[in-house]
């Protein structure tokens, strides 16, 4: 425990402001992912918004060397794809695009699916039900309940609709730094594990394959992708555990969690 860095009530409004901007750039964004539109456009639209409209800090630039301010995710890609002027998104995609915001010395992250023009009932499902995999991870948190029980809830929501779970990337806490502990599993067994407590802040961001679980990294060195080329899925929000559940720092307008 002696890792894991409580917030103070002080710390968590800065946060909170952190998370309000972060929700804002998705709003923005809604409005241009649109066919045509090439992921390295969405990169720097939400840069400049970031930059120049919000005055905050996008904290994935320069973040172990990475160049860009987001991950934008298509299709078979699981997490961390990377931006480019040649990738034009097309009718039937679907893209996870992952943000990170500094603000007052506190980061938020969070991320988002979008589905491209017409996409088939099939990728549509495995959106939705991913969606509902972090909420039922979220609503698990609060004081007393264990990291086992939000990875248990997602595993178990994921794996009924006939989905997997990937195992080698899982949320994080955060705070003054983007990746803090604890690590925070989208798997696992109730009442194991990582007791909660007032005062954490981490992501729950599971990510979600529609064949196997198996991934592997691109040559770029960043990229991942499902290992049998079917779809992938991610949602991700930052949570507050408080005296009496939770709350979600990065909640959007249009989102009842």
């Amino acid at each position: 425990m002696a890792s894991i860095k409580l917030k103070s009530a002080e710390e968590l409004s800065v946060m909170r402001e952190s998370g309000r901007l972060l929700a804002r750039v998705f709003e923005y964004l809604d409005g241009y992912i649109e066919i045509g539109v090439s992921t390295m456009d969405i990169n720097d639209l939400a840069e400049r918004f970031i930059i120049d409209q919000l005055r905050a800090r996008p904290a994935s630039k320069g973040q172990y060397g990475y160049q860009y301010v987001l991950n934008s995710s298509v299709n078979s890609v699981v997490c961390h794809g990377v931006p480019s002027a040649t990738q034009k998104l097309k009718s039937g995609d679907i893209i996870n695009v992952d943000i990170t915001l500094e603000q007052g010395g506190f980061i938020a992250d969070s991320s988002k699916m979008y589905m491209i023009g017409n996409v088939t009932p099939v990728a549509r499902h495995l959106v939705d039900k991913t969606y509902e995999a972090m909420c039922e991870g979220i609503r698990s948190v609060k004081p007393g309940a264990t990291l086992g029980d939000v990875g248990h809830a997602i595993q178990s929501h994921a794996q009924k609709h006939g989905y997997s779970v990937v195992r080698e990337y899982c949320g994080h806490g955060i705070g003054r730094e983007m990746h803090e502990e604890p690590q925070v599993l989208h798997y696992g067994q109730p009442g194991k594990g990582l007791a909660l407590q007032e005062g954490m802040v981490f992501t729950i961001e599971p990510m979600i394959n529609q064949g196997k679980a198996k991934v592997k990294l691109k040559k770029d060195g960043w990229t991942v992708v499902t290992s049998d080329k079917k779809l992938s899925a991610q949602w991700e929000h930052t949570v507050a555990v408080t005296s009496d559940g939770y709350e979600v720092l990065t909640l959007r307008a249009e989102e009842r969690i």
